[in-house]
């Protein structure tokens, strides 16, 4: 059996997998295809056979297969209570099953995940009192924390804001010892209370002194001060939240280390400290059969050779995991043991590199999440770096964009791009106190509009089919209402991601009636007609 404590032996198996990647590849397909040719789905495309090569001609790329395009989960300590379905099966997030299963509850020691939070707390239905629970026992492990983090940034951040309104009970409930009344869940409360055995006035001072400060820039290294660094999913769409977490972490490293989904594990990021950035993840070749569906960036010069399109190939021509190239951009499809079968995960990756015979992707975005108001087709990752550009205007003058969001507003004639902006004071004055310049608003709206692709900047230059593009600031927490109630309305917190594009009228609603200031770019983004 593997020692997960064996860097020596781990390291072995890495190179092992790696470097014989097409052989694990077809042995993990040969294994499904042997396990499953009985199974109702695969008899109606193979007759009971299980041969590869039949496989590949016959059964069909899927799109969709209901209840599991639930997003991504990589890494959170969060449950979400059980729905079950007509038939009388569990309905759960991928992390709330496993975090009930043995393979969680049962698992033998690990060195490298050994938690501050007892299992109980992990497991509370509740979230707030999850929530609650959890980052007491961090702050009465102060000590002893080397690493903190999530699934997710955003994730992560939530957790920072919820330590920001609730310090000063949790810190009296260091200096008494006493568990706040309202945490109702009984094994909450006997896992915490095992934990505060007396009370310690010292640990709650020391944590006081530093929440009490104005700023809260370095507040992670400054309540757990031995933290070494951050581990949070900080690409693709959580890259915007990039800045944030620089600001609370002030130097710690931002760690990205693995690449999974609900349908199933895909890979690892061998350089865990490259910036985020630069963060690639090895595809592991024993975990699923993986091919990929080629997709082409734009051939327009005056684009971004990143910027993704969509799928071109109308014959959905098929590369295996080691015949991908350098450089070029596939969407994932996936088939598993436990189950699916050519299934479209619905990831663009780039090829990035190779770690011997096992290429290495970065995650490039979600398919076809655009905003349109004429021939224009802007994507998240476009709408990202946009917002990037912004985001320096902004936090020059003091302020940070701590979470965003967009529609495509066409109640007026022409229609035009609308931005949810969320802010925050580096100074860490209260939200009442900002004094947002009109100058530098409307500056940051053209510098989005600006860093738009060339058929958004030819339809609002020169076509004048897209009206000035507008950043309407929300309130503070607004974005935790926005998903109050996608969790309130089925969507797992483990699971969840802030969309930057909201389709949604009840999601607009909500942003709508918190919003403080309105700003339109007064400026038409540059544009020429491009030379061939």
């Amino acid at each position: 059996m593997f020692d997960p404590n064996d860097n020596e032996a781990g390291m072995k198996l890495l190179e092992d997998l790696t470097t014989n990647a097409h052989h694990f590849q077809q042995q993990a397909l040969k294994e499904i295809l042997s396990n499953n040719a009985a199974t109702e789905y695969l008899s109606s495309f193979l007759n009971g056979h299980s041969d590869m090569k039949l496989f590949k001609e016959r059964v069909p790329i899927v799109k969709y297969v209901g209840g599991l395009d639930q997003g991504k989960a990589m890494y959170l300590l969060f449950v979400k209570p059980e729905a079950s379905t007509p038939s009388g099966l569990r309905a759960r997030p991928v992390l709330t099953s496993y975090y009930k299963s043995d393979n969680f509850r049962k698992r033998p020691f690990n060195r490298y995940n050994v938690y501050t939070s007892p299992d109980e707390t992990i497991l509370c239905d509740d979230t707030k009192q999850s929530m609650y629970c959890q980052l007491l026992c961090g702050l009465l492990e102060r000590d002893h924390v080397l690493r903190v983090g999530a699934v997710f940034a955003s994730a992560f951040l939530r957790a920072i804001k919820f330590l920001e309104d609730h310090w000063e009970e949790l810190c009296c409930n260091i200096r008494s010892a006493q568990l706040s009344q309202w945490i109702s869940d009984p094994t909450c409360r006997n896992a915490v209370s095992s934990l505060m055995l007396k009370p310690n006035p010292e640990l709650a001072d020391l944590i006081e002194t530093q929440c009490r400060e104005r700023s809260w820039e370095g507040i992670i290294k400054r309540v757990w001060p031995k933290t070494k660094f951050i581990e949070v999913i900080v690409t693709g769409s959580m890259a915007q939240y990039i800045s944030t977490l620089e600001f609370y972490g002030r130097g710690l490293p931002l760690v990205s280390t693995m690449y999974a989904s609900s349908e199933c594990f895909f890979g690892i990021n061998f350089k865990p400290l490259s910036k985020p950035c630069d963060v690639s993840y090895t595809l592991i070749p024993t975990m699923a059969y993986f091919e990929f569906l080629p997709v082409v960036a734009p051939a327009d010069n005056n684009d971004r050779k990143d910027s993704i399109t969509g799928c071109s190939n109308k014959e959905q021509v098929v590369v295996d995991l080691v015949d991908v190239k350098l450089g070029h951009y596939y969407e994932l499809v996936v088939t598993t043991f436990t189950g699916l079968y050519r299934y479209r995960v619905g990831d663009i990756l780039r090829v990035s590199g190779f770690h011997n015979k096992a290429p290495q992707f970065r995650f490039v975005q979600r398919r076809n999440v655009v905003l349109s108001i004429d021939a224009d087709k802007t994507n998240e990752e476009d709408l990202l770096q946009a917002v990037g550009k912004a985001k320096e205007v902004v936090e020059a003058v003091g302020f940070l964009v701590t979470e965003y969001s967009s529609y495509a507003d066409t109640s007026s004639i022409p229609g035009h791009y609308v931005l949810f902006w969320e802010l925050k004071s580096k100074s860490g004055g209260a939200y009442s106190e900002l004094e947002l310049n009109q100058d530098v608003m409307e500056e940051c709206c053209w510098r989005v509009e600006e860093s738009l692709d060339s058929v958004y900047r030819r339809c609002r230059a020169k076509d004048k089919s897209i009206g000035a593009l507008e950043i309407r600031v929300v309130k503070e927490g607004s974005f935790d209402a926005l998903m109050d109630f996608c969790v309130s309305q089925g969507s797992s917190l483990n699971q969840y991601k802030t969309p930057r594009c909201i389709k949604y009228e009840a999601g607009i609603i909500i942003l709508e009636s918190r919003v403080v200031a309105r700003f339109f770019s007064q400026k038409l983004p540059s544009w020429e007609p491009p030379c061939f």
